[in-house]
């Protein structure tokens, strides 16, 4: 009896082992769903051609057949699993080297301009007094970039180009599509950016190690990797945030630390990092805190260390990561957060600057005794418990008893930020904002709801609350199609996959994102860009939008190839037939007659074509990355950003407009490329084109 109990427990474990075995090769069972089209009207070509448009960056030739074939409920669960082989884009990818070096490989090789001219005083390269001051600006340059080969230190500017360069690669080219534009959602959530300096090094690993792998993973798991990223700590200022230091009578048996030493600034003060300005940048509550908070115990008095607490993260953590402003959150929540969340600072990554300051720490402790002393680490992160409030804190209801115990500090943390994600205030938040970016600005409130629950029964699985709203009624709503508005972005890369073009170089493509208002990585608030069409759409931005169509069609945008030819092999005498073939290539679904319609007076009319012909063909001016962003530490580095209003955060300011040429005669007949271009940017230009 005995050797069949334990056969049968053997078994039941081995069971057991190959059941969690396949769970794990399989993270998540999807939900089975089908997509109720049909009853909205809709044909399956256009049910196809719908979900192109709200799940990838725009179809590329062929693409809406191929969606058909394979089966549109089947298409969308490949793009949920997000492992489709990118063979193509791996081989465009490999010629940049820098985007896959680890946080301490950038900055020993990419280090900021204030450490190399540290380093470089130190060295006797370069002397103090010629560091801002320098009557040869040529010669001290020189100087610098000597010290540098030396060194072998490359400038941080090419890793920033690198890292644009990959973006816009994999959204132009990787077949897991849905994947790449839920990586560009969650980083515009959970927005970091290169004007703050000190956070510019780790945003390739921030998108690259955080957001991309859990962009279709659970909620929580996305917003605990962002909390412990460097960039993140170091974009909204937690890395400096430190508890009261405890009583020495109280805890005399720990050794004692110069707290003050160990702020790792960089030799940089930590500044304040918001401001309550600006619509779209709601960083301070609105939310009244008029409920009576319960006193709360702290071991020390908390005046004796106001200084040392940083309530930026906290703030944005439950008002834009989470709750979202009308979340139920007050100011007290906020500070009580920002006590649970001290001590979650940056290991060591640099002996030049970034966490160098916690080398002394670290070592005085000893690697090997981290654990046992209460400290965490994992990868770039690091808990102190040296640095955390040991006091009691109470959250949103929750207790956090206090403790002298180093080995809790860390677990606070991780159950406030598991609190957080698990709320049903959250839920609401996150799936409001998954329906504005797919469905419409102004979702409706019965979709909202499904996602909600979708998200708190699915435990926040972002792949389960997307099919819930893909196989609502209200997604396939008729009036949902065309509503969107492209972004730069996605106007630019959208038009690039429909053309099948060539990208060479894809910064050029940058500078022109940038010039119709999106300079991506560089949105200075925690908001990120704004997801609406009033946004993006003004009469300055219009303008730029149509230079831009008639620029990519015209070869003007250096390091993209299109062959025009492809599409069209109407002759210069025939444009109706030009228009018919490219607007099945670039508006499919759209009725091509009505298109020949509306372009049949502009392709007449010899003043309108004069003025076409010059339009994007203005040379852009190529901005280098270096001028966008501010000196390390500079004031203003984040406390400018509330001073940007809506159409001031978009920058650089649009060219003043082309003077249109000579008046062409109506018998001066354009060449046959000539024509196609012509006919192919007013498309790409046209408001049909930048609907989504």
């Amino acid at each position: 009896m005995k050797n069949k109990l334990k056969i049968g427990c053997a078994m039941l474990i081995l069971g057991s082992f190959f059941a969690l075995t396949s769970f794990l090769s399989h993270p998540s069972n999807l939900s089975s769903f089908k997509f109720p089209y049909k009853r909205a009207g809709l044909t399956e070509r256009q049910a196809a051609e719908y979900l192109v448009d709200r799940f990838t960056y725009g179809a590329t030739p062929g693409e809406v057949d191929s969606i058909m074939k394979t089966g549109l409920e089947a298409w969308f669960s490949q793009q949920l699993e997000a492992n489709l082989p990118d063979d193509s884009l791996n081989k465009r990818l490999a010629a940049y080297n820098a985007i896959n070096l680890t946080n301490t490989e950038v900055c020993h090789t990419y280090p900021p301009g204030f450490v190399i001219r540290t380093l470089a005083i130190k060295d006797s390269a370069i002397s103090k007094d010629s560091v801002d001051k320098a009557v040869d600006k040529k010669a001290f340059n020189a100087q610098i970039q000597a010290y540098m080969d030396k060194k072998g230190f490359k400038s941080d500017q090419d890793l920033y180009k690198q890292f644009i360069d990959q973006h816009i690669l994999r959204a132009v080219y990787s077949h897991n599509q849905l994947r790449e534009v839920l990586t560009d959602f969650w980083f515009n959530h959970f927005n970091v950016s290169f004007f703050k300096g000190e956070c510019a090094q780790f945003i390739p690993a921030y998108e690259r190690d955080v957001v991309r792998p859990n962009a279709l993973g659970k909620f929580d798991q996305l917003l605990l990797a962002s909390a412990k990223s460097p960039a993140m700590l170091y974009y909204l200022d937690n890395f400096t945030s430190v508890g009261p230091p405890p009583p020495q009578k109280a805890l005399a048996a720990q050794p004692k630390t110069d707290d003050a030493n160990m702020m790792m600034t960089g030799g940089n003060k930590p500044q304040s990092t918001v401001k309550d300005n600006g619509a779209d940048m709601p960083m301070m509550m609105t939310v009244s805190a008029t409920q009576p908070a319960r006193p709360v115990k702290t071991i020390t008095p908390q005046s004796k260390n106001q200084n040392g607490l940083n309530e930026n993260y906290a703030r944005e953590v439950m008002e834009l990561h989470t709750l979202g402003v009308d979340g139920g959150y007050t100011q007290t929540d906020v500070t009580q957060a920002a006590r649970v969340l001290t001590g979650w600072t940056v290991y060591p990554i640099s002996d030049y600057a970034y966490g160098s300051a916690m080398k002394g720490l670290v070592a005085k402790v000893g690697k090997d005794n981290l654990a046992a002393k209460g400290y965490v680490r994992e990868g770039d992160f690091l808990f102190t418990p040296n640095r955390h409030d040991q006091g009691e804190k109470i959250v949103l209801g929750h207790d956090f008893p206090a403790s002298k115990d180093p080995q809790v500090g860390y677990q606070e943390g991780v159950t406030l930020l598991e609190m957080l994600a698990h709320h049903p205030s959250t839920a609401k938040f996150i799936s409001r904002q998954l329906a504005v970016r797919f469905v419409s600005d102004a979702p409706p409130q019965s979709l909202v709801d499904k996602m909600a629950k979708s998200f708190l029964d699915h435990d926040g699985d972002i792949r389960q609350v997307l099919i819930t709203m893909v196989s609502s009624k209200e997604f396939w709503d008729k009036k949902n199609i065309d509503i969107k508005v492209k972004s730069p972005f996605e106007l630019a890369v959208s038009s690039v996959r429909a053309l099948n073009a060539d990208v060479k170089d894809p910064y050029p493509l940058f500078n022109w994102m940038a010039k119709m208002g999106q300079k991506i990585y560089y949105y200075q608030a925690p908001t990120g860009f704004p997801d609406r069409a009033s946004y993006w759409v003004n009469t300055g931005a219009l303008l730029d939008r149509m230079d831009f169509g008639l620029a990519l069609a015209n070869g003007q945008v250096g390091g993209t190839i299109i062959k025009l030819g492809n599409f069209t092999k109407a002759a210069a005498s025939d444009p109706q037939t030009a228009v018919k073939d490219y607007s099945e290539a670039l508006l499919p679904g759209t009725d091509p007659n009505e298109t020949i319609k509306e372009l049949t007076p502009i392709l007449n009319d010899p003043m309108v074509l004069a003025k076409l012909s010059n339009t994007g063909k203005q040379p852009i001016k190529q901005t280098p990355v270096a001028s966008e962003k501010p000196t390390v530490g500079a004031p203003g580095d984040m406390a400018l950003m509330s001073a940007f209003a809506d159409n001031q955060a978009k920058v650089p300011a649009p060219a003043p407009a082309p003077q249109p040429a000579a008046p062409v005669l109506a018998t001066n007949r354009m060449n046959a490329y000539n024509m196609r271009a012509l006919i192919a940017g007013i498309i790409i230009g046209s408001p049909d084109f930048q609907k989504r």
